[in-house]
């Protein structure tokens, strides 16, 4: 694919997969209470039937939020790994319907592909992980205004090492960062680099206090102590509260965009909240516009099983604001 020699506006780096769903029929749910870690049950040793079985390729938090900024009519690329296999070709074909440049999908000869099984219990899923540790390497980054980086693998701490570096040659180029499940193993202190280039910071509250290594209930100081750690703005997404931002200064909360009908799948709901804020950002949105841009997307992805096939054009989402709630509003919270 072709581009003009027009800077990127966006350009996300991390891990791509095929997302597996399979719809389970015959399953619960045990320890149904919010103190608690809820577990999905299934009989062992037996046959459980299941409803149906979608296989989706060319996903995970960074490519979701390519095509997430490019159908918001973003100049959009992706920096990503795949396998030599048959999922691998795929990826990148699906990422080419999707008018995403290929040019940096590094191919792993003799190299499996990243494939994730995901069960789907309702609206809820329990997703299978695993990440082939690929032999990362940055490869020369074209001319963008923002980069994003999401998930990536163990063995990839070098990796970030590598993009701090670039970050460092490169200080107009802005830095979103939405960690992953490694990423936040790895700890804030070996990502310090990353934390303190950060523009934006993306996380759930659950997330922000396993980063923080605390109980700490309270939005606002765990969204203070966030921000001691480096990134200019930071955005704790707590589930049907809303998403909280902090500059520095002022704490907007930002409701959930109501639901038309009951959510089909939550996968990839985050992503579309956190590259449409992105996005509208790099757009020169303000802080109170992005956090009504956000949830509109992803009350969106939610109506659809998997994380792309509900995302909007610019177009149909600003529909969606012209005919918002009156109360849809983001509010300023006092400390």
């Amino acid at each position: 694919m072709l581009f003009n020699k027009k800077p990127f506006d966006f350009i996300a780096i991390g891990d791509m997969t095929t997302d597996v769903f399979i719809e389970l029929r015959d399953a619960w749910v045990e320890n149904d209470n919010p103190t608690k870690t809820k577990e999905l049950c299934m009989r062992f040793g037996d046959k459980i039937p299941y409803q149906k079985v979608d296989t989706i390729p060319a996903v995970g938090n960074s490519p979701n939020a390519t095509v997430s900024a490019h159908r918001l009519g973003l100049k959009s690329a992706l920096i990503t790994n795949t396998g030599s296999d048959k999922y691998g070709k795929e990826q990148i074909a699906q990422l080419k319907k999707e008018g995403i440049s290929t040019k940096n999908v590094r191919i792993h000869k003799n190299m499996d592909s990243n494939y994730n099984f995901i069960l789907r219990w309702k609206a809820e899923r329990t997703i299978l992980v695993k990440h082939h540790e690929y032999d990362y390497t940055l490869p020369k980054i074209p001319e963008t205004r923002w980069l994003y980086l999401s998930s990536l693998a163990e063995n990839s701490l070098r990796y970030h090492q590598e993009i701090a570096d670039y970050l460092e040659k490169n200080p107009k180029v802005k830095l979103a960062f939405q960690p992953g499940t490694f990423q936040i193993k790895l700890g804030a202190e070996n990502l310090s680099r990353l934390y303190k280039r950060s523009i934006l910071f993306f996380c759930n509250k659950e997330e922000a206090k396993h980063i923080l290594k605390t109980q700490e209930d309270d939005i606002k100081i765990l969204l203070v102590k966030m921000q001691q750690l480096g990134p200019k703005i930071i955005i704790i997404t707590d589930g049907p509260s809303g998403a909280y931002v902090y500059d520095g200064n002022e704490i907007w909360l930002g409701p959930m965009y109501p639901d038309p009908i009951t959510p089909i799948d939550r996968t990839g709901a985050g992503d579309a909240f956190a590259s449409t804020f992105t996005s509208a950002m790099s757009l020169g949105k303000s802080i109170k516009e992005a956090l009504i841009w956000g949830p509109i997307n992803s009350m969106s992805v939610v109506q659809h099983v998997g994380a792309q096939k509900g995302l909007l054009s610019r177009v149909a989402l600003e529909k969606y604001i012209k005919n918002a709630p009156e109360d849809y509003i983001p509010k300023k919270i006092n400390f």
